[in-house]
């Protein structure tokens, strides 16, 4: 049973530069058990919590088994099914248990990798508006071209659980 909106509090993580995976001053946020996934079709529950807070180009799949970032966006996971064993922030990171009906918020060159997924393991992606997604490798010379379209890109205008209210805005700063 998912929990109730003044119940979640998402779990804030930071992550230095480690050279080749930029990151972001802003946190990683997870939200558990921000999604009732419990009833229906679980994808589609997250799929419309991420559409009814402005969060599109939605996706469903996996999440990529090599380290990657976005430099150009940030992304929202939603876990509709299974649990998988991440690994954030680059190698000196921090590996993250997300299980069905999970949030993670990852601020664009937060680096992510999975470790680890269970065989049910479906995941929704979304992106608040704005340029499209780009899988990123560390690379030294993606790393260089990061650290000059990071800065940029433009923090979201709603939280993707919470809309106009959440806590990323207050997180992340308006």
């Amino acid at each position: 049973m998912a929990l109730t909106r003044d119940q979640i509090k998402p779990t804030a993580y930071r992550f230095d530069d480690d050279g080749l995976i930029p990151n972001n001053p802003m946190p990683l946020l997870i939200y558990k058990q921000a999604a009732d996934v419990a009833r229906g079709d679980p994808a589609r529950t997250i799929e419309g919590l991420f559409a009814a807070n402005v969060w599109g180009d939605r996706w469903r799949n996996g999440i990529f088994d090599y380290h990657h970032y976005h430099a150009t966006v940030h992304e929202a996971l939603g876990v509709a099914r299974g649990r998988a064993l991440v690994l954030f922030g680059g190698e000196q990171g921090e590996a993250v248990e997300l299980i069905a009906g999970d949030i993670a918020v990852l601020p664009a060159g937060t680096g992510h990798k999975c470790l680890f997924a269970s065989h049910d393991f479906t995941v929704i992606g979304a992106y608040p508006p704005g340029p499209t997604m780009q899988v990123t490798r560390p690379t030294p010379e993606n790393y260089r071209k990061a650290l000059l379209t990071i800065p940029k890109v433009p923090r979201p205008t709603t939280d993707p659980v919470y809309g106009q209210d959440g806590p990323l805005l207050r997180m992340w700063g308006k």
